[in-house]
This record gives structure tokens, sequence and C-alpha cells, in this order.
């Protein structure tokens, strides 16, 4: 992946701006980086700020290792008034007042959400029903299917004091949470009403927003003589190689790189493996080789079967 004959392949940062769409931002680093295969690991409302990872070159195979992981954001209640959409953007539903509204039961509510449940996404939402996105139902003034689907939320902390009717908050969850979601069911649990006033992604899982690029940052890269390469961005270019992922980097000598580029298993001694886990498979020079799982452990003997799911060209 490092040849300088080949297109770079990494994972880029980026802190996308309020107004803009996720898919406008990879419009941007495509334009940027003079690439078409640039994917993200995950959306944002184009309301939403913070942080997208972008996945680039052969790191768009990687996208669904990226995904999963949890996501913390800071943002913004507003209690009194309900919307059709859980946030700003949407028409108002309900409007009550909010005298007797103390901080205290906030808190109550918002913890109270913590854990694992069955969150029912946002009429208003990307998910499909039958081919169509749940938003494009709801705008039509179709009914949206009121599917449910497994989260967690690991941290759910009001940050300060709640006045004008506002308290900001910072968030920890698994991948696929609604924040406003979670907005509008403590405005029900307060009964008050409340909707999702402002939503900033600041981490997925190890990467942080104030490792991120701007987009003008991106549009740096291009000058009147050159296209600079995406290295120049600092800690916002995480090299193919060096991508964090959620599962042991292993190292295999010449021999056992040659099965894996014919899809071929190897055997590998590491205690730590079990059956079912995934590992990421470095040549001697530290390159990425393969994305392989484990389909037999040989316990006795500390050994591991390693078959290939992801090969990479060298």
């Amino acid at each position: 992946m490092s040849s300088s004959n080949q297109p770079p392949s990494g994972v880029l940062l980026v802190d996308k701006p309020k107004g803009c769409t996720s898919h406008d931002v990879v419009d941007r680093a495509r334009r940027a980086l003079g690439l078409r295969k640039i994917g993200h690991a995950g959306t944002l409302d184009p309301s939403a700020t913070g942080l997208l990872v972008l996945t680039v070159g052969q790191a768009t195979r990687l996208s669904r290792f990226l995904t999963g992981a949890p996501k913390i954001y800071q943002g913004t209640i507003r209690f009194g008034i309900a919307t059709d959409t859980y946030d700003a953007a949407g028409e108002v539903t309900s409007r009550q007042a909010t005298d007797g509204l103390e901080r205290s039961a906030v808190e109550r509510a918002m913890q109270a959400r913590i854990g694992a449940q069955e969150q029912v996404a946002p009429a208003f939402s990307a998910k499909k029903f039958a081919g169509r996105k749940g938003y494009e139902l709801a705008r039509e003034g179709k009914p949206v299917p009121r599917r449910t689907s497994s989260i967690e939320v690991y941290r759910y902390d009001p940050i300060g004091e709640l006045e004008n009717d506002r308290i900001d908050f910072e968030l920890e969850c698994s991948a696929g949470t609604y924040a406003r979601s979670l907005s509008h069911d403590v405005g029900e649990d307060v009964g008050v009403g409340a909707h999702l006033a402002r939503l900033r992604r600041v981490g997925i899982g190890p990467l942080r927003v104030s490792e991120a690029a701007t987009l003008e940052d991106l549009e740096g890269l291009i000058t009147d003589t050159e296209r600079r390469p995406p290295g120049e961005l600092g800690e916002a270019w995480i090299p193919f190689s060096e991508i964090p992922l959620p599962f042991p980097d292993l190292q295999i000598d010449v021999q056992q790189a040659q099965r894996i580029a014919n899809g071929q298993t190897v055997l590998q001694a590491d205690q730590r493996l079990e059956e079912g886990d995934w590992v990421r498979l470095l040549d001697a020079g530290r390159r990425c080789v393969a994305i392989a799982v484990v389909v037999e452990s040989i316990g006795e003997r500390g050994l591991s079967v390693l078959q290939p799911k992801i090969v990479f060209p060298q």
C-alpha cells in the first residue's frame, strides 16, 4: 500500500460543518485527493457537525469494521418544543410550558436511558423500508414502519445548568443510536416535550475530532501546480496499515504471506486467539496483507488456523 506508484490508501478524518451532507464531504474529498474510491464509516445528519471517518482506496474494504465502533457526541436538548424529526430541522408538533422543570429531573431521565435497549428510529431517518428511506415516506405523508434496533447507551450526562429551556450533554453510545430519539424520549419523560437542538460527534472508537481536517484543509491539497499527498494533513491522515481496528495485529513470514495471497489458511501460534476471532495480518515490513478469521483453535498446542477473508494486493 505504500508503493509510490499506487494511489493512497488509508483513513481520512474530517470535521464536517453544519449544513452539508456526509456525501457532500465525500465529494469534496474525492476532488481534493483526485480519487473516486472514497467512502465513509457512518453518516451525520446535515444539521450535525463533527467527526466523519472517510475510507480511502483499499481502506474502503475495512468500513464494516469501523462503522461498529462506539460513538461520542456533545449536544444540546431544548425542552418545551417537540418536532416531527426530533431535531431543530423539523416541524413543531407541540409546545408546552416548562415552568417548574428542574435539572435534577432531566438528569434522572437521562440516566434512566443508560444501558442496553431497543430503540425505535425516528420516522424521518435514512433507514430503508421496502427499498425506500423513512424520510421519503414521511415527507409524502405515508406511514413509516416503527422498527426497533438494539443499541446501548454507555454514558448520557448533562453538562452545566438548565438555562433558557436548554441543557448541554455528552453521550457515549453504540453504533446505530439516534441521539435525537434520546432527546425526544427525555422530553417525554419529564412531561414537557423536547428536541435535539445541536449535535456534534467528537469521537468514533479511538478517533477524535481534534485530529480531523477541515474542508478548507482538504481544498489546500490542490495547488496551482500539483495535488499534495494526504499525508500532509498530519494526524487527520492514517496510513492503511496503521488504521485502528477492533482486533489484534499478527505478523506473518514470507511463506505464510504467499499462502494468504492464494487464499489458503495458515497456522499461527498465539494464546490470545479463539475460534471466531478476527485478526489483521502484517508482513515483515508492517504492511497489511489480509484480514483473517480464526476458523479453528488447537488449544493444547496454542495454535490457530487462520482463514483470510479480505486479501490486499501488495
